[in-house]
């Protein structure tokens, strides 16, 4: 099989590896398409710590090509189309046993990350992966690949709106009309609240507007913060979500929330620099700062069933699919900043 090997800082090799064999509680998963995100730019730019050689791709999506002897022919079958949970978890330790295997005490020491002895990443760049059953989602057969590939970044979505526990009617405030920042305003949009987006590229801005959004605002042309107030009758919006990774938008995301109300930080600070944070506000104005990372189990079935079912079309945020022959290719598209989603197809 092939597979796109990251050998170091934009070193890229097309190459053929073994396919691999499979547990008898394991499926073979056949890769047909996988979207890149930001951090799979960051490793291939090398800025990340973690290790070389790596299979990068955790928004992957494909078909079952063979199923292990201990895995339920009822349940599973060749041919359907699947994806994957990708986070590694131990499935024993606190965060695992309630329900939150998105902070699995043992994601960043697992083999995915650092694997001195080996290969490291999420794989979905190769075309074949074995795969526990108990982490398989399936989809229709009628369900296009391309959507499919979206639903890791939906269900990382799910898990921040889900947290958030929005009510009618309230005023929600998007930061950022990326990919993430859309697929916000997809979900919340289902809450029944009133969605203001700051981003100030227009093509997003008005595909903002058509996924949903009801107010949008260019933050280079005016003060954000200000202009939140002046839409929610000078109270700010009662839910922020901060899709961006500037570690100064941070502060702007504080200062747009309400008395009382919720800001997520969505995206990780890139850098991780420090951020003053007004804490006076915070105790004064009962302000809550909180954090969200990575699908849960429980998001990733429903981002299944939300693009299974339509109810969630993703299809607006594709920018362009490369084959894997052009591999570099894709990745020095992915880096421009203007473009949304870019996929690899492995077929």
């Amino acid at each position: 099989m092939k597979a796109i090997m990251e050998l170091g800082p934009k070193k890229i090799r097309l190459q053929e590896q073994p396919q691999p064999p499979i547990q008898a509680d394991e499926i073979l998963m056949k890769v047909k398409i996988n979207g890149l995100c930001q951090n799979d730019v960051r490793d291939y730019t090398g800025d990340t710590q973690w290790t070389y050689p790596r299979i990068g791709g955790h928004e992957f999506s494909g078909e079952i090509a063979q199923i292990g002897a201990a895995v339920d022919p009822e349940q599973f079958h060749v041919g359907d189309h699947i994806v994957k949970y990708i986070l590694p978890n131990c499935g024993n330790c606190y965060y695992c046993k309630t329900h939150r295997e998105n902070l699995c005490t043992q994601i960043y020491s697992s083999p995915t990350f650092h694997n001195d002895n080996g290969i490291s990443g999420f794989l979905g760049m190769s075309q074949y992966i074995a795969v526990k059953a108990t982490d398989v989602f399936t989809y229709p057969q009628t369900t296009s690949f391309i959507d499919m590939a979206f639903t890791e970044p939906l269900g990382c979505v799910i898990n921040s709106v889900e947290r958030a526990d929005l009510h009618l009617g309230q005023d929600v405030l998007i930061i950022g009309g990326g990919v993430m920042g859309l697929l916000h305003v997809l979900v919340a949009k289902l809450q029944g609240v009133r969605i203001l987006v700051s981003e100030p590229t227009a093509a997003r801005r008005q595909l903002a507007q058509q996924l949903g959004a009801d107010l949008v605002v260019d933050p280079t042309a005016v003060d954000a913060a200000v202009w939140v107030h002046k839409q929610t009758q000078g109270r700010g919006a009662d839910v922020v979500f901060n899709t961006t990774a500037n570690p100064q938008i941070a502060q702007q995301a504080l200062a747009c929330t309400a008395f009382g109300g919720q800001t997520f930080m969505f995206s990780s600070l890139h850098p991780n620099d420090p951020v003053a944070v007004d804490l006076g506000a915070v105790h004064s104005h009962e302000k809550f700062i909180k954090g969200t990372v990575s699908p849960t189990r429980s998001s990733y079935y429903q981002a299944t069933q939300l693009i299974a079912k339509k109810i969630v079309n993703p299809r607006p945020l594709l920018d362009r699919i490369f084959p894997y022959q052009e591999a570099v290719a894709a990745f020095e598209y992915a880096l421009r900043p203007e473009t949304l989603k870019t996929m690899i197809s492995l077929d």
